[in-house]
């Protein structure tokens, strides 16, 4: 299992995002501010997006795994990775 910080051509997960958040225009919002970590096992798993409030205070704005790869702990994983 790797995590990675995804920095440019976010746009290319909103498929997997869209299963989080069904609003494209909000998730483009928070996307453009936010930070994007993508899990893969093998193949992409997992998304999420944190963003920074304020100083110090984060925020899960999208979590999103694939159906068929849920009830696997790999949000869980994505989750205590973030915190």
């Amino acid at each position: 299992m790797e995590i990675m910080v995804i920095k440019y051509s976010k746009d290319k997960f909103m498929d997997l995002l869209l299963l989080g958040d069904e609003q494209e225009d909000m998730i483009r919002k928070y996307l453009d501010r936010g930070y994007l970590f993508a899990l893969y096992d093998t193949d992409l798993k997992t998304v999420v997006v944190v963003t920074e409030e304020k100083e110090g205070v984060y925020e899960i704005k999208n979590i999103a795994t694939y159906e068929k790869y849920r009830k696997k702990g790999y949000a869980t994983n994505m989750i205590k990775y973030i915190i």
